[in-house]
């Protein structure tokens, strides 16, 4: 069984078993019909996954792993806030007129800041102390700016990590203020494991656990039947993740040098509602 849908099923279990529903309330979030999206959530969910043992994607349905690469890779390495540069059109209901998701994600990263040592962004900062400060207790990154939000189109839901090194293993703890179970739950984890992967071999280093802590972990109104089908499923065994061992360079990584081995997820052909 793949321990990410032993999380999942639970996760989702306990959000439907012991969550709280927002219908009383004036939510932002509409359905496509203008319709407004409610949702019933958990609050304060922290789920570990271990990268050493087991590549954390749901067996109980297919995670498109090529378009999650291509978004980190969008984000953490082209530092990109235009929609056209993405292959997937996940993001098309956020452009602007400008064909931008505004000063959000990749845009934030792209930021030079001041240390003490010189000017770099937070993904050359970062890359920098893995090398030659692995012991720091001060890596992180986030795209979480109070100064830029009122120029996003969508405030970060995943906003930080937090990076320790213990004996040569990288781990990190990945922060979202806000998770959509049914649609990006574990696209969020998948991606996040694979930047950690990236940020480790480009280091020296080898991945460890990914601690993911989030704030309101909900599912929407026209999700739950949806889920409740889902979590019936028997979770199968995990795949394995194969990444080229030649790249040293984080800016090197591209889609195809990663790879999920013995992959077979259970079909799923419903079309699943997104609330913007």
């Amino acid at each position: 069984m793949a321990y990410a849908d032993k999380v999942f099923i639970e996760n989702c279990k306990d959000i439907l078993e012991n969550g709280s529903w927002d219908t009383g309330q004036n939510v932002r979030t509409v359905w496509e019909d203008g319709t407004k999206a409610h949702t019933i959530k958990q609050f304060g969910i922290v789920n570990r996954y271990d990268l050493s043992k087991e590549f954390p994607a749901l067996t109980l349905r297919r995670l498109f792993f090529k378009n999650c690469i291509d978004e980190m890779l969008w984000i953490w390495q082209k530092k990109s806030n235009r929609v056209s540069e993405l292959k997937s059109r996940i993001w098309d209901a956020w452009a602007d007129e400008g064909g931008t998701i505004g000063k959000a994600y990749g845009y934030q990263l792209g930021i030079k800041h001041r240390y003490a040592d010189g000017d770099y962004d937070q993904v050359d900062r970062l890359l920098l102390d893995l090398k030659n400060n692995p012991a720091s207790r001060r890596m992180i990154t986030s795209i979480y700016n109070h100064d830029d939000l009122h120029a996003m189109s969508l405030y970060p839901c995943a906003y930080s990590m937090t990076y320790n090194v213990k004996d040569g293993v990288l781990n990190g703890i990945l922060n979202q203020r806000s998770a959509d179970f049914l649609t990006a739950n574990n696209w969020n984890v998948c991606g996040y494991a694979i930047l950690l992967h990236m940020f480790a071999q480009a280091s020296g280093l080898v991945a460890g656990e990914l601690v993911h802590v989030i704030s309101d972990a909900h599912i929407y109104d026209r999700h739950v039947n949806i889920v409740k089908e889902l979590i019936q499923k028997e979770p199968r065994p995990a795949p394995r993740l194969i990444i080229n061992p030649d790249i040293k360079n984080f800016y090197d990584f591209k889609v195809e040098d990663f790879a999920l081995e013995d992959y077979k997820p259970h079909p799923f052909k419903q079309t699943i509602p997104v609330a913007i």
